[in-house]
């Protein structure tokens, strides 16, 4: 039976998609009257709801096989005091522990698993996915064709996988041209320069240096702007130096609200050698960016137009292609902005997300 409660589990809260997404379903839910409750497993809280009522735990989660198991019976008991209809992990980790917890324990909700990316870890952990697979009532990823390549490997059974595309609040992201003005001041940027802007981790599934690699062979009228923080940020600090792009590129590190961030640009580039959904390059197009991205896992679904997709690694077809559309006229760009929010509001808003959502949870529900 649905009582309303619902308990969202992710690895971190990190500033990435998944994490982003999670905070933006609570928020949407708990808007619609449902009770929510978030818990993180381990990380720096950097994200979160902003509904504070969203209650958040983090379980603090060590690399031992101990700290695993104690947080096994932590989860257990949290949803033992909470009970909740609906347990929705994201992300490894918290999939396979909540399959654990749904296995080792009588489960009297319903377990939705949500892998955000066609690469989450290699054949180890899709190999983990199929031996628990059976533990999980539903399990989604954020794209065709990651859904498909996770189905390929048997980690998903197709019987009982579905996608379910990221979704945008395209009410919060709209171009504003007020931001777009303070904010190039605010970084120094003159009104005849071309501001590219790559908003993500500085991990390797975002392949910077292939940005880099790119930007190096545009004329100095360009600028490069990356938000974003992670492991690789020292290595992208010396590719920057060798290359003495210095003085054109600009890494902001972890921003919470980018919404401004997207108006000030020219061009959105996302330059992933893997990807799940894509959900900054969504964001994006919300307001009214054009958007150059690599053929990266679920990217291409979100754009809608192979005219703006080049094969991932490949940094002599980004420059081009960042070239040519730098080249179009302005009223050409205009057309282009209006027709990427319109396609976003079709079919990524996050009213219909949090629709298919709400099917999803309410069909086949476990008796208690």
């Amino acid at each position: 039976m649905f009582n309303n409660k619902l308990l969202f589990v992710i690895t971190g809260l990190g500033l990435g998609g998944a994490e982003r997404q999670l905070c933006i379903l609570a928020d949407k839910f708990y808007q619609r009257g449902y009770e929510v409750m978030i818990v993180s497993l381990n990380g720096e809280t950097v994200v979160r709801p902003e509904e504070k009522k969203i209650k958040i735990i983090n379980l603090n989660l060590k690399k031992s096989p101990f700290s695993f198991l104690k947080v096994i019976f932590h989860c257990r008991n949290i949803i033992k005091e909470y009970q909740p209809s609906i347990v929705h992990s994201h992300m490894f980790h918290a999939n396979v522990l909540m399959r654990l917890v749904g296995f080792l324990f009588k489960k009297s909700y319903k377990l939705v698993c949500t892998a955000h990316s066609k690469n989450e870890g290699g054949a180890l952990r899709m190999f983990i996915y199929r031996l628990t697979d059976k533990f999980a009532d539903v399990s989604t990823n954020v794209s065709r064709e990651a859904l498909d390549e996770f189905i390929h490997q048997k980690a998903f059974s197709k019987a009982k996988s579905e996608v379910v595309y990221n979704g945008i609040d395209v009410d919060k992201f709209v171009y504003n041209a007020d931001s777009r003005v303070s904010i190039r001041k605010q970084l120094n940027i003159y009104d005849n320069e071309t501001v590219i802007l790559a908003v993500g981790r500085l991990t390797p599934a975002k392949d910077y240096p292939n940005l880099i690699n790119a930007f190096n062979t545009l004329p100095d009228i360009y600028r490069l702007v990356i938000i974003g923080e992670g492991e690789l940020r020292n290595d992208i600090e010396q590719h920057i130096k060798r290359l003495n792009l210095t003085s054109r590129v600009t890494l902001l590190g972890s921003i919470n609200s980018v919404n401004d961030y997207y108006s000030a640009c020219d061009l959105f580039v996302l330059s992933s050698e893997w990807e799940g959904f894509g959900l900054v390059v969504a964001e994006a197009m919300a307001c009214k960016c054009i958007a150059v991205c690599t053929d990266a896992g679920g990217v291409k679904e979100v754009i809608g137009n192979p005219q703006y997709v080049v094969p991932i690694s490949n940094f002599e077809a980004l420059a081009e292609k960042i070239v040519e559309i730098n080249e179009l006229n302005t009223e050409q760009k205009k057309v282009i902005g209006s027709q990427n929010r319109n396609h976003i509001i079709k079919n990524f808003s996050i009213t219909s997300v949090v629709d298919r959502w709400l099917r999803i949870y309410k069909t086949q529900q476990v008796d208690k």
